[in-house]
């Protein structure tokens, strides 16, 4: 008898941690699996030392500032967390306003689509994705416009994962992907058709810096549009809560300092830009974009709970954990940014290169 209540124990524990893994498996059915969780090109056994490096970075304010240093931090930071977005978030490393009767992915590729219908591109037309991730977005807008997309990330890891991406889903004749540093593209002038950045440039120390980029490989004439991470009016640099939660973003998302809203439109038109148009897509009536956040509360404990699991018996890498312990106290930062309204990751801005007079 007891041999068989043991028995029957294991089979209830195993069939529980087959449905914990394989079943649930990640929050959205695309992404990865969290028996394949890693570092990125960072080897299991070195992960956690490039964790407290990462964090060291934020006690030493001042390299911040220092543009060479910001992209190998940003590099450490996408391969500690490209596993763990792709795993418990799904392809699309970014936010989108709720959309009442629509799902989570739903919701994430119509607000994908919008951004290329802004910069109003034709089928065959060439267009860049800047700061592209492991190509979520890329291939919904490729899919959408049929235009030929290539996309740029620092991350080695990303362009092997999106590459992989791209072929599953049949679109690696629409979406190409380069590794690089959008502070220096590698692209000739006036080769790409239009442009759009995703809850990306917030990565760049000076925003000027990718945006006189973009402006100097679109065409004239051409479209580029981007959707910014920016403090709003609301924010006030006196209320400790406030800063609080900016710091505690900008902590956890790799970001060298959160910019205002209202400095985006003067650096575009400051390399040259003509500005089109300028939205901040989270306000009402926009249905809240944190909502996935609070609603993912369960599913957050449940991943820790997986992730300590599979990095004690050697599945994970032992400093998963850590990483995915700070990417759960950012969502609470992004979280109370998104309530308090001092916060938005997604302010539009719809640029267009200047035609010389000469081209017109």
């Amino acid at each position: 008898m007891d041999f068989i209540a043991l028995f029957c124990t294991g089979a209830v524990l195993a069939g529980g941690l087959y449905w914990f893994v394989w079943v649930l498996g990640p929050a959205e059915q695309k992404g990865k699996r969290a028996v394949d969780l890693s570092g990125g090109s960072i080897s299991a056994e070195k992960v956690r030392d490039n964790y407290r490096q990462y964090w060291s970075f934020f006690r030493r304010p001042k390299e911040i500032e220092t543009a060479e240093k910001v992209p190998d931090f940003v590099d450490t930071f996408y391969n500690l967390v490209t596993d763990i977005y792709e795993w418990g978030w799904g392809q699309s490393f970014h936010f989108s306003p709720s959309i009442p009767g629509k799902s989570h992915l739903e919701a994430t590729r119509l607000h994908e689509e919008m951004a290329v219908d802004l910069i109003d591109v034709k089928p065959g037309d060439r267009i860049l994705d800047v700061g592209c991730g492991v190509g979520g977005p890329m291939r919904a807008i490729a899919a959408h416009s049929r235009a030929k997309v290539v996309g740029i990330t620092i991350n080695e890891y990303q362009v092997k994962r999106a590459r992989m991406h791209n072929k599953k889903a049949g679109l690696d004749s629409l979406c190409g992907v380069v590794c690089g540093n959008f502070l220096e593209m590698p692209f000739p002038d006036n080769s790409f058709d239009g442009a759009y950045s995703i809850e990306a440039t917030c990565h760049a120390p000076k925003l000027e810096d990718v945006y006189a980029q973009v402006f100097r490989v679109i065409k004239p004439g051409s479209l580029f549009v981007s959707y910014e991470w920016v403090t709003t009016d609301k924010y006030r640099a006196d209320d400790p809560e406030h800063v609080e939660v900016i710091q505690g973003i900008e902590r956890g998302d790799a970001l060298p300092g959160l910019r205002s809203y209202s400095d985006i439109a003067e650096t575009a038109k400051m390399v040259g830009f003509e500005v089109v148009k300028e939205k901040d897509l989270a306000k009402s009536p926009a249905q809240p974009w944190w909502t996935r956040l609070k609603m993912g509360r369960i599913a957050y404990w449940r991943n820790h709970i997986l992730v300590t699991v599979l990095a004690a018996i050697g599945i994970a890498p032992k400093g998963t954990v850590d990483v995915h312990d700070m990417l759960f106290k950012t969502a609470d930062y992004l979280t109370r940014g998104g309530d308090s309204g001092i916060f938005s990751p997604m302010h539009m801005i719809l640029l267009r290169k200047p035609v010389a007079p000469s081209e017109s």
